[in-house]
């Protein structure tokens, strides 16, 4: 048998590849549904004036609904029928992800495995259809009461334009739900978190042709460009080391006796994720600070006191940081709460005969590993700090109009490692198979 250095490096060799067909189908659909997806982004609704929404954009696009355009790839923007992209997925998910850690009920139909896991992806989907609704209508009466130099928003206001409306951003919604459930049945990598992927990526070439061109007008010094781009390249290998990162505790298991067979007695290891919250604390953090200058924006300004918030949460100010900073290491702990049950996990330990070395089984075990989940959630709140930070002060000092690093990078780079590590999988996969029907083959010789 080859070393796993040797079936990793044959994995990658293109002559698998090519032999891998069911792969290569999985590749194939993955790429035609996000094709899909990205043509959806310019089918516009019914009574929308595109021009008026562009304007609009360009005034209120430094709120949350420019971070929500980002996602979607510029639906939003454009006011097409996948404008909620698949947001409301995303918030009924966490939604019910918190609820399981306070509702009995539903913290019963975790435990229960394949069942309850599917009941609770039904719950989701329902959930789903509320959130689009709600916020389909919200967006459809406040284009009612948009307009610009240009004229208003909407071109047929009413009763017909907002039941149209509503039902197409609802239904756009519904549908990248369906595909990205496809995409991970019958693709490759979660197809959720490709859909978000394929739009912060589609944004990408935009934003790289307008650094470019500062560079060519003079805007911005041939260096500085040259080591924004190896300020990127680093910043992703960080991110890439940094989700890669685990502290393995140690377990042990007894050895035990049935009959006059000894079972047990195996060593391995409970891997503990540096950044267990992933990217919901930058997004919750920057979600809740961009609400009052949004708020202001489509207000005509608003009151004195929401000016004043507003120019006080600007992006880039040193206030700004500060609580964005805060926020980030706040949902940070709250969330890797939510999603970590120490009493649980030391709970199934102690059901299996597992014990930490050194540390007595039960509350002890609990009380360890909320010692050492605290520690390496200081360290992954302080990641994500420093990369969603940096966007900021790029911006703000030498006035870079590119998005780089904070929630989209995060977003890119742990997607594109999740779908890598499971083509690898496949490929692995393929290859024992072949190994398999080779040492068969032989055998009948």
């Amino acid at each position: 048998m080859a070393s796993a250095a040797e079936q990793l490096a044959a994995n990658l060799n293109l002559g698998v590849l090519s032999k891998a067909t069911e792969l290569k189908q999985r590749i194939w659909f993955t790429l035609g549904a996000l094709i899909i997806c990205r043509l959806g982004t310019y089918i516009p609704i019914p009574g929308v004036d595109a021009s008026v929404m562009a304007q609009m954009m360009r005034q209120n696009g430094g709120g949350i609904l420019g971070m929500f355009d980002m996602f979607s790839g510029g639906a939003l923007g454009r006011m097409t029928v996948f404008a909620l992209t698949i947001m409301p997925y995303i918030s009924a998910s966490i939604i019910i992800q918190l609820m399981t850690a306070a509702v009995p009920s539903l913290e019963a139909l975790k435990k229960e495995g394949e069942p309850g896991r599917i009941r609770l992806n039904q719950y989701t989907r329902y959930l789903t259809v509320v959130i689009a609704l709600v916020q389909s209508y919200g967006i459809s009466l406040g284009l009612e009461s948009m307009h610009a130099g240009a004229g208003q928003a909407v071109v047929h206001p009413g009763f017909g334009f907002l039941f149209t409306a509503v039902v197409t951003m609802t239904g756009g919604t519904m549908f990248l739900m369906w595909l990205g459930e496809q995409i991970t049945a019958r693709g490759v990598g979660n197809g959720i978190s490709l859909i978000i992927m394929s739009g912060i990526v589609a944004n990408l070439p935009g934003a790289l042709a307008s650094l470019l061109e500062l560079g060519h007008t003079g805007a911005l010094s041939t260096v500085f460009i040259i080591g924004f781009f190896i300020l990127a390249i680093v910043v992703i290998g960080f991110i890439v080391f940094m989700e890669r990162a685990y502290r393995r505790v140690p377990v042990q298991y007894p050895k035990r006796q049935v009959g006059n067979r000894m079972f047990g007695g195996d060593s391995t290891h409970m891997p503990l994720k540096i950044n267990t919250a992933g990217v919901i604390p930058p997004i919750f953090a920057s979600s809740i600070l961009l609400i009052p200058a949004t708020i202001a924006g489509f207000s005509g300004g608003g009151a004195g006191w929401l000016q004043t918030i507003s120019a006080t949460l600007a992006p880039g100010s040193v206030v700004y940081m500060i609580i964005y900073a805060a926020m980030i290491l706040f949902f940070s702990f709250f969330y890797t709460a939510v999603v970590f049950n120490p009493q649980e996990t030391a709970d199934n330990l102690k059901k299996y005969g597992g014990f930490v070395p050194g540390i007595r089984p039960g509350s002890a075990t609990a009380n360890y590993f909320d010692f050492v989940l605290s520690r390496l959630t200081v360290l992954g709140g302080l990641y994500l700090v420093a990369v969603c930070l940096l966007p900021q002060i790029l911006i703000t000092d030498y006035g870079l109009p590119f998005y780089f690093g904070g929630t989209s990078i995060l977003i890119v780079v742990a997607v594109m490692m999740d779908t890598v590590t499971q083509i690898q999988s496949h490929l692995i996969a393929h290859q024992y198979e072949g190994l398999i029907r080779k040492s068969r083959a032989k055998g009948r010789r």
